[in-house]
């Protein structure tokens, strides 16, 4: 268990995106993250105004599952089938994990408010399912259990409290997808007909839930790596029918593409991924497009290394933040131009209408934008 030491209270950033930009935009050197008396990460102090305030998790669990709902209501999924869930903006965080789950991977969490979600487990085979819960996590229902060996499910997305899409690696040479019209209660594989074949050595990762994102009622995209190039695939029919295009990150490798994914709306997108190996350099790690996914654009000062998620700013044009193991990048120009304004390592980010963002990663970090009381 990573020791936290005492919680630091937070409070509401209340800034629009464009303020909220701007309070963050300050120097590296003062972005590092505010901590929680976590002593385990050197060199991260509290001097930034506006900044990651690392909340009281009491688990090591790795969180690349996160759904902000609002201010006050998150939850978490990740390793060692772990569920968290707050309702008083990070204060406390109470485990809500379904029981006989340990052995489970949860990679993605969609939540519709603070009583109703559904979570991933990836995996070969049996090891990919999903659960929900309506109940705030008191109970769990297992809605799909993947019988196909050759299945992989990476990431899912909700539409709205009915309609979500799961995905998986490549079967008989083209990526899957799961389909529910009930919240995720039931669950039908669609019909593959309308999807683009898969190139060789071709797959999604599942490093932060935003390997399958949608906006609006019919729109989702789904990012790829490790074949020959990158590739975002596009569908507007809610999963029936896709194109594809190539999106300006660099692959080549198992180990490179694009890992996440983020759209303010059905035309304005960003991607964020590299190679995810430590070893690795990562020098053209984010994408954009403006026009809903059929042509992208290398941003012209990516982020540093490897970014896994990526989220818009609320109610902002131009500012989202991309986060990985070793920092957060912002942009204030729609992903062209990125610096990083924190070193804290994070899996995934999650932003709310209601002002709120909030990251999560390894050793159990959870944490939430914010100021430290004055």
């Amino acid at each position: 268990m990573t020791s936290m030491g005492k919680t630091r209270r937070m409070m509401s950033v209340g800034l629009s995106g464009a303020a909220l930009a701007m309070a963050l935009a300050v120097p590296a050197q003062a972005g590092q993250s505010a901590q929680a008396g976590d002593a385990g990460d050197a060199g991260e102090t509290p001097t930034a105004a506006v900044g990651w305030q690392l909340t009281q998790t009491g688990t090591d669990a790795r969180f690349r599952g996160l759904a902000a709902v609002d201010r006050t209501t998150a939850w978490a999924a990740g390793s060692k089938g772990t569920v968290l869930r707050t309702t008083d903006g990070g204060r406390s965080w109470r485990n809500v994990s379904p029981p006989g789950a340990a052995e489970l991977e949860l990679r993605d969490v969609e939540a519709f408010d603070a009583r109703r979600a559904v979570v991933l487990a990836i995996g070969e085979g049996e090891a990919s399912r999903v659960l929900r819960t309506d109940d705030g996590g008191a109970t769990w229902t297992e809605t799909f259990r993947n019988t196909d060996p050759r299945a992989f499910y990476d990431c899912m997305t909700f539409f709205d409290h009915r309609h979500g899409l799961a995905m998986s690696d490549p079967v008989d040479g083209k990526y899957r997808i799961l389909s529910t019209r009930n919240g995720g209660r039931t669950w039908e594989v669609l019909p593959d007909a309308g999807m683009p074949a898969a190139l060789p050595g071709e797959a999604g990762f599942a490093a932060s839930g935003q390997c399958l994102v949608s906006s609006g009622p019919k729109d989702v995209w789904l990012a790829t790596g490790g074949g020959a190039t990158a590739r975002v695939l596009h569908s507007a029919d809610r999963g029936l029918n896709w194109t594809v295009a190539e999106a300006a990150i660099p692959a080549g490798e198992p180990a490179r593409g694009v890992f996440g994914l983020a759209f303010r709306d059905r035309t304005h997108g960003i991607a964020v991924g590299g190679d995810y190996r430590k070893d690795q350099p990562s020098p053209h790690a984010a994408a954009v497009t403006g026009d809903g996914g059929r042509a992208w654009s290398a941003a012209s000062v990516p982020p540093p290394a490897y970014r896994s998620g990526v989220a818009w700013l609320p109610h902002s044009r131009s500012a989202a933040l991309a986060v990985g193991p070793t920092g957060t990048d912002l942009t204030t120009d729609g992903g062209r131009t990125w610096r990083t304004v924190d070193t804290g390592s994070y899996d995934t980010v999650d932003c709310t209408r209601d002002g709120a963002c909030w990251a999560s990663g390894e050793k159990g970090r959870i944490a939430r934008l914010g100021r430290s009381p004055a």
